[in-house]
């Protein structure tokens, strides 16, 4: 049995993992899209391994922005006297619009290393965020980036160029201020071609298990059920589940069963934050679904402005055979993506009281509350179960009756909801 043991975990550790050329194509693919929608025109000496600086990012800002003849045509001087003259219009353009600002009234530092934080505290800016209204904080400004789905995984300390790339990719698909995202902006103004950003596959309607995750991984959390006061002391869960953001404000959404004898439950996000569940806006044990309201404030006592979320489109559309994917928390291991088909579209199961969805997107103990997204990204149901003597039989229930509800009112706490049942 010990010799048994040993293997399996040394299996686990082979399984993790990631070659360093893995990185490597990732940072080139990252250059070559960039090259591709014609946003690296004016970048000067490209090479991913060397540290990427305060010029060579407000560069990139205003191209990703879309206004490079914008800045061209500024005559507004920005009274910094040490960038040099490839990056003076664009310092002086991104400076302008408040997206950047200098270390001092008359000095830039273009040459000095641009930090996570900074690259993001720009990016940001440029896509109508404000640390000075508390959207976000300039030291927390790539958490903060993450939290909202901007970037797809955690930066730190200075970026590479390979960095810098790679985070301009991740902000192609996010939305800007005026409701486009960033490729349709750039597109819009003839930056690039429609067929160019087709060819990147950053218009594709249809999304990639990649894309799904990269883009909204954010909205998913793990949801930590307690309950009892001695598991909350302890912080020991007496189960693990998962749920979604749907607004921005904080209202998500879960199966019933994974919170029906909990007193008290914890949120955590793919960035490691964890945000206490406030109050049950709405729910439904027959239909096995809740809405719940996040608290804002984290058990660090930190305060967000926002959260990702994802689009409810229920299931008047679907079809057997469609592709879909599933976000959720497989057995409390951390937030994970599977994909699969719809198998039947309105299966009868004794304990719900609407038809499920049956699907071969693989889920397990802890996925409940998860999202069952379409090839859009968008949620047609809630992962729920699976028959236990089947293969490849999992079932969500539709999200639909969430679509209708008015969740306005103040709800009820965890700990209302057990006692109601006694």
């Amino acid at each position: 049995m010990k010799r048994r043991i040993v293997a399996f975990v040394c299996a686990l550790l082979l399984l993790g993992t990631l070659p360093a050329a893995a990185l490597e194509g990732e940072a080139t693919r990252a250059a070559d899209i960039l090259t591709t929608l014609n946003l690296l025109d004016t970048f000067p000496d490209q090479d991913l391994d060397a540290p990427a600086t305060r010029a060579q990012a407000a560069v990139l800002l205003v191209e990703l922005a879309g206004a490079q003849s914008a800045a061209e045509h500024d005559l507004w001087i920005s009274g910094f006297r040490d960038v040099p003259a490839w990056a003076e219009t664009a310092v002086t353009y991104a400076a302008h619009q408040n997206w950047i600002s200098g270390v001092t009234v008359t000095t830039f530092r273009p040459d000095d290393p641009i930090s996570a934080d900074g690259w993001c505290t720009f990016l940001l800016r440029m896509l109508g965020y404000s640390d000075k209204e508390g959207d976000f904080t300039v030291n927390g400004a790539a958490v903060f980036a993450q939290h909202i789905g901007l970037i797809s995984r955690s930066y730190s300390g200075p970026l590479t160029q390979a960095d810098l790339f790679e985070i301009a990719v991740d902000a192609l698909s996010f939305p800007m201020s005026n409701g486009m995202t960033v490729i349709e902006h750039l597109v819009e103004e003839g930056v690039c071609t429609r067929s160019a950003a087709n060819a990147m596959g950053l218009l594709n309607e249809s999304l990639t298990a990649r894309q799904i995750s990269d883009r909204y991984m954010s909205a998913v959390f793990c949801l930590s059920a307690y309950h009892t006061d001695r598991e909350v002391y302890e912080n020991t869960p007496a189960s693990n589940a998962s749920g979604f953001f749907i607004s921005s404000d904080g209202i998500a959404v879960t199966n019933y069963h994974t919170i029906v004898d909990a007193i008290y439950a914890v949120a955590t996000l793919s960035t490691g934050e964890a945000y206490p569940v406030e109050s049950v806006l709405w729910y439904d044990a027959d239909m096995d679904l809740a809405v719940l309201q996040i608290a804002r404030r984290s058990t660090q006592g930190i305060s967000t402005s926002a959260f990702a979320s994802l689009e409810l489109v229920g299931t008047s559309d679907i079809r057997a055979g469609d592709t879909v994917y599933t976000l959720g928390n497989p057995l409390g291991l951390g937030l994970a993506v599977s994909s699969g088909i719809i198998s039947a579209t309105a299966r009868t199961v004794e304990r719900y009281s609407q038809p499920c969805i049956m699907n071969t997107a693989d889920i397990s103990q802890g996925s409940s509350g998860g999202a069952l997204l379409n090839e859009k990204g968008q949620v047609i149901a809630v992962t729920s179960g699976a028959y236990a003597y089947g293969n490849n039989m999992y079932l969500a229930v539709p999200v639909d009756p969430v679509m209708t509800l008015d969740l306005s009112g103040p709800g009820v706490t965890l700990a209302e909801i057990v006692a109601s049942k006694s």
